[in-house]
Order: structure tokens, then C-alpha cells, then sequence
């Protein structure tokens, strides 16, 4: 997190929020609404109008992100994401209908590849272009500095030393994912870090926390 920019949804670590109160497993939806926002994030993701990087980073960077809850950030973004790519208008967003034809698309969902497209799911593994720099075994440390972007290395764990526990081979970067720059796939590793590396003398005894990493992510420890 930094001035220029901000992720309202990077809270590990950060205290003020109360207690997690977990909720069922089988507790998917809270409303009626909530099946119809889900449904249409994942029909415009189907499109190719953006990907799922460009979809994460605006959902964190909403200004009242800590206001909304977890479909209604997911709305919001959307929104977002329409009105940027000119595919809805403020005056079809006041009328909450559309009024004007619209805008081409890559591809369509159809109702009938739904289920198709779900159990395909969307796989991120890709060729690696050059050998993995680190092994199973090896210490690593993470980054100090905080992106200027959208990143999945969590702030609690930069600059935190730690072991790599698995390869999972190359797989698209959400960093340069997210800003448009293109998939630029980086080798993936689980690195297991001591609890007491990450959370000081508030970890419990024994406490392991495993971070996926992409190599840009790490340096030797």
C-alpha cells in the first residue's frame, strides 16, 4: 500500500476490524441479489472485456471498500470496470436499464456454456522461458518495498525470510496481469514462513504460514 496506490482489501496483519466470525461452509448467498451479482461478474468476465487480475485490483482500490460487503464490492466493481471500458453510461446506470446500443464484446457466455465454462474453469499454468531460480529447501526473503500496483504478496510478509516448500511450476503474474501489461508468466512456490517471522511473539508455538509466491516476489535469504 502507498500513494499511489492504495488496496483496501490487504487487512492481514492490520488490527481494528473485530473478530472473524466464521460463517457455514454451505452459507453461500445472504440475499436474493447475491446469486444475479455473481452471475453477471462472471458472464462479463467471460467476455474478455478484462481479466480476473484487472477485476481483483478494481474491487480492492474501492474508496468505501470497508463499507460494503462482499457482493456489493463485487458490484461495485463491475460498475467500475463497465464505465471505464465504455460498455455502460452514466445515464443507463441513473435509469438502471440500457439506452443505448451496445458496445461489440470479444465473446459471449452463453446460458448454455455455462456449466462448461465452469468446470473448465480458467487455468493459469503456462510454459516456463527460463529454469526455476529457486528449489524445494531453499531460504528465500520477500520483497521489502511496497508495489505501486496490484500484487499478491500480502504486506504482512514483505521482507520476511522463509523456506521454499513446493515449485508449482509458471503461472501468470497478477502483477503485470492486472495493469494490462500481459501475462508474463513467473515460477510459482509455496514458502513456508515461521510464525514468529511474521507475527513476532504474538504467533503461536509451532505456527507455519504458507504464501504462494511468484519469483519476482523473492530474493535469497
Amino acid at each position: 500500500m502507498n500513494d499511489r496506490y492504495r488496496s483496501h482489501a490487504d487487512l492481514g496483519g492490520r488490527t481494528g476490524f473485530g473478530r472473524v466470525v466464521p460463517e457455514p461452509e454451505d452459507e453461500r448467498f445472504h440475499a436474493p441479489w447475491e446469486p444475479r451479482a455473481l452471475a453477471l461478474t462472471l458472464a462479463m468476465g467471460a467476455t474478455g472485456a478484462w481479466n480476473i487480475d484487472m477485476s481483483r485490483s478494481a474491487r480492492e482500490t474501492l474508496p468505501d471498500y470497508a463499507q460494503l460487503d462482499y457482493y456489493r464490492i463485487w458490484l461495485a466493481a463491475l460498475q467500475r470496470l463497465l464505465a471505464e471500458r465504455g460498455l455502460v453510461r452514466e445515464d443507463e446506470l441513473a435509469a438502471g436499464e440500457p439506452l443505448h446500443p451496445a458496445p461489440p464484446l470479444p465473446r459471449l457466455l452463453r446460458a448454455g456454456d455455462v456449466d462448461g465454462a465452469l468446470a473448465r474453469g480458467s487455468p493459469t499454468s503456462r510454459d516456463a522461458t527460463a529454469p526455476a531460480r529457486f528449489a524445494v529447501g531453499q531460504r528465500v526473503r520477500t520483497r521489502v518495498e511496497a508495489a505501486d500496483h496490484h500484487t499478491r504478496l500480502p504486506a504482512y510478509a514483505r521482507g520476511k525470510a522463509g523456506v521454499v516448500e513446493r515449485v508449482h511450476g509458471a503461472h501468470v503474474f497478477a502483477d503485470t496481469n492486472a495493469q494490462g501489461l500481459g501475462e508474463q508468466p513467473q515460477w510459482l512456490y509455496t514458502v513456508a514462513f515461521d510464525g514468529a517471522e511474521l507475527w513476532g511473539t504474538a504467533a503461536a508455538p509451532g505456527l507455519v504460514t504458507s504464501i504462494d509466491a511468484w519469483e519476482p516476489y523473492l530474493e535469497p535469504a
